[in-house]
């Protein structure tokens, strides 16, 4: 058999290029570089919104729409997502991408200019669009443009470009809000998207096309639809929680669950091995960390006493130890061992929120919650960058697109459930509103714990699960299996 025969379809698709020629090399240097801007920007933008967004609200007297402020995103980006998926399959991801964009710039401007907070929200909910676009479109540029390789570098670069918006974020932020007014800080983003755009227009033109496709799959976006609404309708109950809301929340779940059945890949709720597995544990992983970290400022504003910017750069140090797990994992002599590493990344986001739920105790240094957080982010680059990799190498090719929506919607389902959760055991236990809270009312530390309990017992179901990401191979042909999406016994 020759070495071409032997190839995965995946690999036998993937572009092929000089050994020597790295993402910073001549042929990928301009793509990289705009990728890279892209999302800097992106995640400057999320670190910026958090720091403006208490401001905006008391402005347009929107605390009471407060959440949905964040929720809006979150839940426009799970239908956006499968949307992407199936545009950049059916057409190629430039399309996609350049709307995904134009989306998010859009709604900068409306959530700029809001003149309400139902306004406001709306403009947050255009600017999910664009994010729910822009990244799924991004994965399947990197599938396209890059040898395999190259993948975990390029995934490695996404990770790294945060650092520094998590770092300036909200000093810039805090920054324009106090001397200029918090409307700036989305009405200058949008101006600073157009330079990227343009370093990487001609690399993007010159993608070699995708395999023939037929028509959208109407199907998986009208699923997308009804998950959306059903995560939106669980969020609307789980901020209620009087008897009523179980109208909305059943409702929701009536949506929600048969529907995601059906839009990740078979056997992701039964952690079938390979593809599967890469899908649910992304979910997982970014569930428990988002879900600990949303609490953690909270927790030591109430209960160790810290200012609000003192618990914020609390989180600075998992920043930037998850761009060097990220960095770790794109390393090629890490390659034969990526599953063990994503198993040790979620044992070790475990460990971090065990950690942080020591500072509760006030014989503990309040250090340790900074400490603690260099090993959470340090697992999560291990874990998310990984995950994007093995879904590149698992994907039969013109499959890119839906199975990176795939896994981006069960990045922002994992979130949406499981801080959703989190909300519902701090309330039950005694909590409190966050609102509440943050004004200045002390909350039990039981109610912390049990978010942070809950937590890490699915980073700990996240470590076995990624003990099963290796996929089984076709009998006596050393080809890997990946089942297809939409099975109803996912």
């Amino acid at each position: 058999m020759t070495a071409a025969e032997s190839m995965t379809p995946a690999q036998a698709a993937a572009p092929q290029d000089d050994p020597g020629d790295g993402i910073l090399g001549r042929r990928h240097r301009a793509l990289t570089l705009g990728i890279i801007s892209v999302v800097s920007l992106i995640a400057f933008e999320a670190s910026a919104v958090n720091t403006a967004m208490p401001v905006a609200a008391r402005a347009l007297d929107g605390i009471g729409l407060y959440a949905f402020a964040f929720s809006a995103f979150f839940t426009a980006s799970l239908f956006a997502m499968t949307l992407s998926g199936e545009w950049c399959d059916r057409s190629g991801p430039l399309a996609p991408l350049f709307a995904g964009i134009a989306a998010f710039g859009t709604g900068l401007v409306v959530a700029g200019t809001a003149r309400s907070m139902w306004m406001f929200v709306a403009g947050r909910g255009v600017q999910g669009i664009g994010g729910g676009l822009v990244i799924v479109a991004l994965y399947v540029v990197v599938g396209r443009a890059y040898p395999e390789r190259l993948r975990a570098s390029v995934m490695a670069s996404f990770s790294a470009a945060w650092v520094v918006p998590v770092i300036v974020g909200p000093l810039v932020a805090g920054a324009v809000t106090e001397q200029l007014g918090w409307r700036w800080v989305f009405l200058a983003i949008p101006v600073l998207i157009l330079l990227p755009l343009a370093v990487m227009l001609p690399a993007l033109r010159a993608l070699p096309p995708g395999p023939p496709a037929g028509t959208a799959d109407r199907r998986r976006i009208l699923l997308a639809l009804a998950v959306a609404a059903g995560a939106g309708l669980l969020q609307y109950a789980g901020q209620d929680l009087t008897p009523w809301a179980l109208l909305p929340a059943a409702a929701g779940l009536a949506l929600l669950v048969p529907c995601i059945r059906r839009l990740l890949p078979a056997g992701t709720f039964r952690a079938r091995r390979g593809l599967p597995s890469v899908v649910l544990l992304r979910g997982i992983a970014q569930g428990s960390f988002v879900a600990a970290e949303s609490f953690i400022p909270l927790m030591l504003v109430t209960e160790r006493g810290l200012s609000a910017t003192l618990a914020g750069f609390s989180l600075t140090g998992g920043g930037l130890s998850w761009a060097l797990g990220s960095y770790t994992q794109s390393r090629r002599r890490a390659e034969p061992y990526r599953e063990r590493l994503m198993s040790l990344g979620m044992g070790l986001v475990a460990l971090a929120v065990v950690l942080m739920a020591t500072v509760l105790v006030h014989g503990v240094p309040v250090w340790v919650a900074g400490a603690s957080w260099v090993f959470g982010g340090y697992g999560m680059g291990l874990t998310i960058s990984s995950g994007a990799v093995l879904l590149l190498k698992l994907s039969r090719p013109g499959e890119e697109g839906t199975n990176a929506a795939s896994l981006q919607t069960s990045d922002a389902l994992g979130s949406i459930l499981l801080v959703g959760l989190a909300g519902v055991l701090f309330v039950s236990s005694g909590g409190g509103s966050v609102t509440t809270a943050a004004a200045g009312s002390a909350a039990p530390p039981h109610a912390f714990a049990a978010v942070f309990a809950a937590a890490a017992a699915f980073a700990l179901v996240g470590a076995y699960v990624a003990t099963r990401l290796a996929p089984r191979e076709a009998a006596g042909r050393g080809v890997t299996s990946v089942p297809p999406s939409g099975d109803p016994g996912a």
